[in-house]
């Protein structure tokens, strides 16, 4: 989809600690004791330790399909049955970059031939498009070139802000912070809580050796917390981590959002294989399987029940299929008229959400919905390449 649209859940008002349900309780009574004693530990609001993360962490089978029915019993009862999307447009300002990530198949030098950088006339001119099309939301980010000015992004906030004053602007990753937003001053939204990766230094060197340290991830997203900055959280799966490493990743979340209670949502991230150093070198999975995708996002909705309530499955990286897999195992998430009827199709009523999750428009009903669909954004070339960039969550 043109408009970049990201599908998350919804997550309206708390509800009372649900009860296992029939298809829950059955799937945990076939697990091994220890395994159905953590489940039920989850169901009744117990915050789970690492070591029982850690043991959810390898699911399989049976056991895999017993945390799948729980992790939707526990959204169901925290958020409900509709399923969320808020319409925005990804804007990825320039692909230069010197970071050098080994995952990313998006980074370019500046000699390359397919390297690109936008004006600040033309991110406007895109942010405009995508507004008189209904979107509320742009995410700006972009590669990190040597030689930015200081007052880039204070400045391209400025452009977006002063056309489209009721724009919600979504941009700048930790890591472009790190780099130089220190003086970006008005206009922005929230902050996409990307550069994540595995928050453990020793993963994130495999990664990406020049990327800020863990600490400092932490560091920027919990001042912009204190600063009433919302942010996103991300995970990236599938590529060299081990399970302790996404227990551990977890973990840290939820110990952040108990202090400032500054993440909208958490989003898990498959690792995207195609055209990154990473895997042609040999130093990492192809990604994850469609098992994995399940596990990861139960777990996350597992541990983080209590703190984070809103889980944002990627669509597209997932594809349809998987996601609507997903959103059966904790997650939630969607777009306009394809994704409504993809919703509906497994029983959920689609919404149409702000940024910050504030419910804009129910389509309980198929009559409800708008008659005629948005017209669809042209592609810009430099745009359809692109295997991974940070500039959507």
């Amino acid at each position: 989809m043109s408009l970049g649209e990201r599908l998350p859940l919804v997550g309206y008002t708390e509800m009372a600690t649900p009860t296992m349900n029939g298809s829950s309780l059955l799937a945990a009574e076939a697990c091994p004791p220890e395994v159905r004693e953590i489940l039920h530990a989850a169901i009744s609001g117990e915050e789970l330790t690492f070591q029982q993360g850690l043991t959810l962490a390898t699911a399989e089978g049976s056991t895999l399909e017993a945390l799948v029915a729980v992790a939707d019993r526990l959204r169901r009862g925290i958020v409900g049955d509709a399923i969320t999307y808020v319409v925005n447009r990804n804007i990825n300002f320039t692909n230069v970059c010197f970071v050098g990530c080994s995952f990313c198949g998006f980074g370019r030098g500046p000699g390359a031939a397919d390297a690109y950088s936008l004006s600040f006339d033309e991110v406007v001119r895109r942010a405009r498009e995508a507004w008189e099309r209904g979107a509320t939301e742009v995410c700006v980010q972009g590669g990190l070139p040597r030689d930015l000015d200081g007052f880039f992004y204070r400045n391209l906030l400025r452009a977006i802000k002063h056309a489209i004053p009721e724009m919600h602007v979504h941009a700048f990753s930790p890591m472009e912070i790190d780099y130089g937003v220190t003086k970006t001053g008005k206009g922005l939204g929230s902050i996409p809580g990307t550069a994540a990766e595995i928050l453990d230094d020793r993963v994130r060197k495999e990664l990406s050796p020049n990327k800020l340290p863990a600490a400092r991830w932490v560091e920027i997203i919990t001042a912009a917390h204190e600063l009433g900055i919302p942010t996103t959280s991300t995970m990236m799966y599938g590529h060299v981590e081990e399970p302790a490493d996404l227990v551990r990743h977890i973990l840290l979340l939820r110990a952040i959002q108990k202090r400032s209670g500054g993440f909208t949502e958490f989003v898990p991230l498959g690792f995207i294989h195609e055209n990154t150093r990473l895997y042609r070198h040999g130093g990492a999975r192809p990604g994850a399987k469609r098992e994995e995708h399940l596990r990861v996002h139960a777990l996350a909705r597992v541990l983080l029940h209590g703190a984070i309530k809103n889980l944002q499955v990627s669509w597209v990286k997932l594809g349809f299929e998987t996601s609507l897999a997903c959103l059966q195992a904790g997650g939630e998430y969607v777009s306009p008229e394809e994704f409504r009827m993809k919703i509906r199709s497994i029983g959920r009523v689609p919404a149409e959400r702000t940024t910050t999750y504030k419910i804009r428009r129910i389509f309980d009903k198929p009559e409800n919905d708008p008659q005629t669909a948005l017209a669809q954004l042209p592609m810009a070339l430099t745009e359809s390449h692109v295997t991974y960039a940070e500039g959507a969550y």
